[in-house]
């Protein structure tokens, strides 16, 4: 028997009780969990973890590099990985450290709207929405690395939750509007992977925080889908095209 506030009960009928209670969830509709931004952090160390692994094994001219960056022709003749490994190495300790702190500030924020699996498919699939971009926009030959795709997706969710919340978004359009003047601007900086994680960004959050109670699971899931289709889509037209 366990005590209660008044007498005491079976742990049969507590049980039974529990099912009963609604369990809190997410704007999304996911678990609510106690140790929100814990996947974002573990991101960060993977992310840190490999850009160290990539300078201690020759770095742009080392194995990691040259098997995991992304180049158009490699994908086209079956290095699909390239699509995602890209998304975690860097050209330079100041490349990861932007990336990373941006994952540090809106990584636990959309992590905790999200809950764990929602946020970890979110995340993967804005970046290979970045990677996929560039490889059907830039040239053939043309490097593409960093976790900037997965960055860009993050900044559209935080600014769709805001915007459903009805909270000040001035602060974040300002962020956005800085970095797509970098993105554009910058030297040696991939617009194209930068637009897609957006892109694909936007349409998460929109299906995240617009969906109806009652069918929200459905519609995310079928919005994931349509994006994975629509990229799988533009891949296998790219490959044709480079190598046909």
């Amino acid at each position: 028997m366990r005590e209660a506030s008044v007498g005491f009960q079976c742990p049969s009928c507590i049980a039974e009780g529990a099912k009963t209670v609604r369990q809190p969830r997410t704007i999304a509709g996911g678990a609510v969990s106690g140790t929100a931004g814990r996947v974002s952090m573990i991101l960060i160390a993977i992310n840190v973890a490999a850009y160290v692994a990539q300078v201690a094994t020759g770095n742009r001219s080392g194995e990691i590099y040259q098997q995991g960056a992304l180049v158009g022709y490699f994908v086209a003749d079956g290095d699909y990985w390239r699509l995602i490994t890209s998304a975690f190495l860097h050209g330079s300790l100041l490349h990861l450290l932007f990336n990373m702190y941006a994952l540090y500030l809106f990584g636990p924020f959309v992590e905790e709207a999200l809950g764990r699996v929602r946020f970890i498919a979110a995340y993967l699939t804005a970046a290979v929405a970045g990677s996929v971009t560039a490889y059907v926009l830039a040239g053939p030959l043309v490097v593409t690395i960093g976790a900037s795709g997965a960055v860009f997706g993050l900044f559209a969710m935080a600014l769709l939750f805001l915007l459903r919340a009805k909270q000040d978004v001035r602060t974040l359009l300002v962020l956005l509007g800085i970095n797509a003047f970098i993105s554009v601007a910058g030297a040696n900086i991939s617009w194209q992977g930068h637009l897609g994680g957006f892109v694909a960004g936007a349409v998460l959050g929109a299906a995240f925080a617009y969906a109806p109670r009652d069918r929200r699971t459905l519609v995310q899931v079928a919005v994931f889908a349509a994006l994975w289709i629509v990229m799988i889509v533009a891949i296998v037209a790219r490959s044709s095209e480079l190598l046909p």
